[in-house]
């Protein structure tokens, strides 16, 4: 019995010395809940804006590592209120087509590295159909036929998925499941006809975690999404919604302050569609007035309703209708604030809606 008890005796000691070493191990602050920028952290890799901004703004602290407000304050107006800061590109214009004798439009793209920048003085190195990021925007009407020739310039190949769109099994752009995948310096003729209305995208099927962040990606609209009850609809836009690789946080491939402000007229009917070409979901919110949802990945729902904030998931579009009865500058950002706003003001995934 005493040999017995000896032994458990030994065992506590030797597992009480072992916890308190390992406690003494551990650096102070390294709990998962005081770290979100740990490895795996998703913070860490939703927002690299934070992280060069961190290090941006080391004069704004005092000397016992806490925060200078001031300086802090006064670098947060600086940058917000150079909104909107010019930059050079735009992403997401519209493609102009050849009209064949057949009655056929013939939309022809490029993919290529190409030099882009997303906010002043941060320029990437992207990958984009016709130089630009997003890649241009391709409009059609219910009954055309369209063709669309892409040419491979990039370093490794590549294929374009037309989402969401019916079209014949052979042209859907998936490599080694329709067709072969499209080799640096060769092209291929994508060939189908429109039969619905549809707001929806495009973008490469391969590789996709490099070339769709990189910018191998853009919108489609065919046709127009009836308005619920008959609405005049004075201005039409696309926001695309990027969050990861070269790209990273942006809105239509700029990033805060560097975003463009959508301006209307009091009384206007503006409609909107979301494209989530990005990696995770984006709470979209606009302040100040209301967004009407009139459609779903381009299909119109049977009853629409309001909301402040619309959660647009991956490879999801949501069609809105906004009525500018409210004058003013009203805020629209992802309502993730590691996507939009941080000691360094605001960033990424934040634009305007000015109504005068």
């Amino acid at each position: 019995m005493d040999g017995a008890r000896s032994r458990v005796l030994v065992a506590a000691v030797a597992f009480a010395v072992a916890l308190t070493v390992t406690l003494w191990t551990i650096p102070r602050g390294s709990g998962a809940a005081e770290s979100p920028h740990a490895a795996g952290s998703s913070h860490a890799a939703e927002s690299p804006q934070v992280a060069e901004s961190s290090a941006a703004d080391h004069d704004g602290m005092s000397h016992d590592g806490g925060t200078d407000w001031k300086t802090m304050d006064e670098n947060m107006a600086k940058r917000d209120k150079s909104f909107p800061a010019a930059t050079k590109g735009q992403g997401g214009q519209d493609l102009v087509p050849k009209v064949l004798a057949d009655g056929t439009k013939e939309f022809r793209m490029t993919a290529k590295p190409t030099k882009w920048e997303v906010e002043p003085g941060k320029v990437v190195d992207a990958w984009a159909f016709n130089g630009m990021v997003p890649g241009p925007t391709i409009r059609a009407d219910v009954g055309d036929k369209v063709r669309i020739v892409v040419k491979n310039e990039l370093p490794e190949a590549t294929s374009v998925h037309w989402h969401g769109i019916q079209l014949p099994n052979k042209m859907d752009g998936v490599p080694n499941v329709t067709q072969d995948s499209i080799k640096p310096g060769e092209s291929f003729t994508y060939e189908y006809p429109v039969t619905r209305i549809q707001d929806t995208w495009y973008h490469s099927h391969y590789n996709g975690v490099k070339q769709v962040s990189s910018g191998l990606w853009g919108a489609i609209q065919f046709g127009d999404i009836p308005t619920p009850n008959k609405e005049k609809v004075a201005q039409k836009h696309i926001i695309q919604i990027q969050d990861s690789g070269a790209v990273g946080m942006t809105l239509n491939g700029k990033a805060f302050p560097a975003t463009s402000p959508l301006k209307a007229k009091l009384g206007d009917w503006v409609q909107v569609t979301y494209v989530n070409a990005g990696t995770m979901a984006h709470p979209m919110h606009l302040h100040g007035v209301d967004q009407v949802i009139i459609a779903k990945d381009g299909f119109p729902l049977k009853s629409t309703y309001k909301a402040d904030t619309v959660n647009v998931a991956p490879g999801e579009r949501y069609t809105v209708l906004i009525h500018a009865d409210q004058p003013g500058k009203w805020i629209w950002h992802c309502h993730i604030f590691t996507h939009a706003e941080g000691p360094q003001g605001m960033f990424g995934l934040v634009m305007e809606m000015d109504i005068t």
